[in-house]
């Protein structure tokens, strides 16, 4: 008789946990607490225009890196949903010259120089430690080789330097504003600069494209796999306790042989299990977890933008919502077919620590005003720089650190964790015990997609070294 497995979320771990786990010979139900999987990493429909929640890039787009493989292997990506690498990456419009990040490192290094001389000494330091990360990615245990580990030695001897900037220091020494600007837009300057290498590396190195359909196609796809492997989802369900042999649900007993926590770690401590956990790694998580958190604004468009690029760095301040930030960047999704036609979809992502100030609009009851007034504004600052928009909104739509929260029981409403310099570790361990295992962004730092399908799959390959069964990838 098969073991019952038992994995509390039905997104991106989720799903890639109950694929493997059901192919490996187990007997899995995944219980999601919304209407659709993927969790984080989805999008939505409002009035004919869906929204980009989730995916802004992909990293294991490129197909010779062992992530990719991981993607094919859980379906995320097949003949429905093929990638697409957007170039340029970035543009910031100021008026003078359009500056831009392309995806030919000697192309955009040369075109930056030429517009501020006085930092190319700068910039070509920047780029040799981009380019010491040509070859590094996410290591994915049982397929990277020890070759591959060898290959990414450079990028390996120069991360401690890196792990002690954030990016806002390590880029400080660019003087040109607009360069520096255009620069901090790749990763929120919060972070350490190794996350800013790696990434602009993956843009420079064919990885980081776009899937077709955008998270919810990735989604659905795996949803898809795991249901025809024999696994079942029940949507609309949270589980409300995880204890010895099981899970409550809907107050009855699910019992189970294992589960798979993969709902976010830093929520489940304090209140997924009958005692809070105390483990020395969960007190160290609840001091030391620093979240990224942001407000997503949407709005369709009865406009084509098309001929506009496809990521917009507007270099205007914005202060509302509980955010204070210089720049943001615009999405269009024009060439994406997320509008009816002749219409545009536009996103945009505004970071900063706003979950205490929209918690104390939801309890004083002006949430749904500040709202409406945060969306305004944005309008108002898109009407200034795109006039084609202007009298033409059709629909906006605006999603706080509380949306997110909501439905996803993100804590705080993040989305992924910020890994600031020095940061401590502060992950769930894959393997808790026999029979209870945690996989998610809260696993690894510092979260989002590339540690949810490798830490799902880790979960399993323990599951399956704990009951003595063969893990099979596909």
């Amino acid at each position: 008789m098969k073991e019952k497995v038992i994995i509390v979320g039905g997104g991106i771990s989720g799903l890639t946990a109950g694929i493997y786990a059901q192919r490996s010979g187990f007997d899995v139900l995944i219980f999601e607490k919304c209407a659709t999987p993927g969790g984080v990493s989805t999008c939505w429909k409002r009035k004919g225009y869906m929204f980009e929640g989730g995916v802004h890039w992909l990293n294991g787009s490129g197909s010779d890196l062992d992530l990719h493989k991981v993607w094919r292997e859980v379906g995320a990506l097949q003949d429905n949903n093929p990638i697409y690498f957007k170039d340029p990456v970035y543009v910031l419009k100021n008026g003078k010259a359009d500056l831009a990040i392309y995806r030919d490192a000697e192309r955009t290094l040369k075109e930056l120089s030429a517009y501020s001389p006085q930092d190319r000494k700068a910039l070509r330091s920047i780029f040799r430690d981009v380019k010491m990360f040509r070859y590094f990615q996410s290591p994915v245990e049982g397929e990277t080789r020890i070759l591959d580990y060898i290959r990414m030695f450079p990028a390996i001897l120069i991360t401690p330097r890196l792990w002690m900037q954030s990016i806002k220091y390590y880029l400080s020494r660019i003087k040109d504003d607009d360069v520096r600007t255009l620069m901090e837009a790749v990763v929120a300057p919060v972070n350490n600069a190794m996350t800013f290498a790696y990434t602009l590396s993956g843009f420079f190195t064919g990885d980081s494209g776009y899937p077709s359909g955008g998270s919810l196609r990735m989604a659905l796809n795996m949803a898809d796999t795991f249901v025809k492997a024999g696994g079942q989802i029940r949507y609309n369900t949270a589980v409300e306790k995880v204890v010895d042999g099981g899970v409550y649900v809907n107050g009855e007993l699910m019992k189970a042989d294992a589960v798979i926590v993969t709902v976010d770690a830093r929520t489940a401590i304090d209140k997924l299990f009958e005692k809070p956990l105390q483990d020395g790694w969960a007190r160290r998580m609840r001091k030391l977890l620093v979240t990224s958190q942001t407000v997503f604004v949407g709005v369709g468009v009865e406009a084509d933008l098309n001929h506009y690029p496809k990521s917009i760095v507007f270099k205007v301040p914005f202060r509302d919502g509980g955010v204070d930030v210089p720049f943001f960047v615009v999405s269009n999704y024009a060439r994406d077919h997320y509008s009816p036609e002749g219409c545009t979809t536009v996103t945009a992502l505004f970071p900063g620590y706003s979950y205490d100030w929209w918690k104390a609009a939801k309890e004083d009851g002006t949430y749904e005003a500040k709202k409406e007034a945060m969306a305004k504004r944005f309008i108002g600052i898109l009407e200034e720089q795109i006039p084609e928009t202007k009298g033409k909104i059709a629909v906006v739509d605006v999603a706080t650190p509380i949306t997110y929260q909501r439905y996803c029981d993100t804590y705080e409403g993040s989305y992924m964790s910020d890994w600031m310099p020095f940061t401590l570790t502060t992950n769930a361990p894959n393997r808790y015990r026999r029979g209870l295992y945690f996989a998610g962004q809260r696993t690894a730092y510092s979260g989002g997609l590339p540690p949810a399908v490798i830490s799902g799959r880790l979960a399993v390959r323990l599951l399956c070294k704990d009951y003595g069964h063969k893990f099979t990838k596909e």
